[in-house]
Parts: C-alpha cells; structure tokens; sequence
C-alpha cells in the first residue's frame, strides 16, 4: 500500500446544486455542465501524481449520479458529518485508520490545478506537519497532514466560506506547534469573474481541457461581455 492517499471532495454535480453564484449569470445548466468539467479536468490532473485517489461524494444519494459522469474506475466514499470541516476531519481519520500515513484533501474548484501540485504536497509532508494550498478568496484548495502530527483541531471553529478560513487556520497551527508547507496560491472558480479570468489565462485549452472546450464551444461568456 502506499502510504499516501489523496480524497478528493466533490459535490452531487446535478442542475442548482452546485456553482450557485455562476448560476445567477449563466443559469443553472451552465453552472452544473462546467462543474461536471472540473470534476473530470482535476481527476486528470490528480490521476497523474501517482497517489490513490478516493472520491468523496457529498451527499450520500449521489454516488449513482457520479458514476454515470467519471465511470465506475474509482473509489468512491461519502462525506459525513455536520458541516465542511467536520467532513474533512472524518475523511482524514478514515485514512490514517486504515493504514495511511499522509492524507490529502482536494476541493473540486479548480479545473487547472497542476498534477505536480500534489507531488509537492506529498513530499512536503515528509518534512513539514501539514501541507496547505492558499486560494486567493482567503480559504484554501487543499490541506493535508501526516499522521503522528494529524490536527482535528484544524477543522472546528472555521466560518466556512468565508475570507477568513486560511488565516483561522494557520493561526491554530501556530498555536499547537505545526509547522506548514505552503503551496503557491490558485483562484477558486466561483463566480463569473473567476470563469473570465481562467479562460484569459488557458485560451489554448492545453490546461483544462474539458473545461476550456466547453467554454470556446458554448461561447457562454459572450453574454457576460
């Protein structure tokens, strides 16, 4: 076995459910069509750093709908738990219990997420306590520990959603004595503006594939100009 794992958390990609805020713009079809694009881009991207990979669904009736969109070649698990932070927590003891020595979790917000990111971040775990991957909206895109310096405090007290989430969080890393590895920052795509920005920047569709496609395609920002 090896000792890395890395869970990838995905929403139920189904029409109002996800990307809400692109939704209000492009309208709800949009919104879920790119979302299932990020979801196959980032398990391209994830594929090619070499680590298991498990699919963590949320909610627990969504596991149908994903396998119809990825296939069914993965490992699928749900999220449970009270809120986000509590899912991740729970995901993480999932993982050391059974055997892992290093977990990392993965949002499903970024389409163009390097695969080396994640190398990085494994081998930074070698190292440092913890491993985290600052968005530029003030929360984070990954997170991750190895096992003897695992910290379940790291996910309660967070106002989830917020601008505060990385500052909280590396305020109780310091305050228990973890060191950090920080990886550069990415955008969060969530709002049109963040949708505008990634296709300025991948126009030759060579990153992201799916998701540049689609938007080269629909032409569906050419409503928001």
């Amino acid at each position: 076995m090896d000792d890395g794992r890395l869970l990838f958390f995905v929403k139920n990609p189904e029409r109002g459910g996800v990307k809400t805020r692109i939704a209000v713009t492009l309208g709800q079809n949009v919104a879920r069509d790119l979302y299932r694009n990020f979801i196959l881009d980032m398990l391209s991207a994830l594929q090619s750093a070499g680590f298991p990979i498990i699919i963590c669904y949320y909610p627990e009736d969504a596991l149908d709908d994903l396998k119809r969109i990825v296939g069914t070649g993965y490992a699928f698990q749900p999220q449970y738990g009270e809120d986000l932070g509590e899912r991740m927590k729970n995901g993480m003891v999932d993982s050391f219990a059974q055997g892992f020595d290093r977990a990392i979790v993965m949002g499903s917000d970024i389409p163009d997420l390097p695969g080396a990111f994640i190398q990085e971040s494994f081998a930074a775990l070698e190292t440092y306590d913890s491993v985290i991957g600052p968005s530029f909206d003030g929360g984070y895109y990954l997170i991750g520990f190895k096992q003897e310096s695992f910290l379940p405090k790291a996910f309660q007290g967070i106002e989830w959603g917020t601008d505060s989430v990385l500052t909280r969080t590396l305020d109780i890393f310091g305050a228990n004595q973890r060191t950090a590895y920080l990886l550069p920052p990415l955008r969060d795509i969530d709002t049109v503006e963040d949708l505008k920005a990634l296709f300025e920047k991948h126009k030759d569709i060579s990153h992201c594939p799916r998701t540049m496609s689609y938007l080269n395609d629909s032409q569906i920002l050419e409503i928001t100009r």
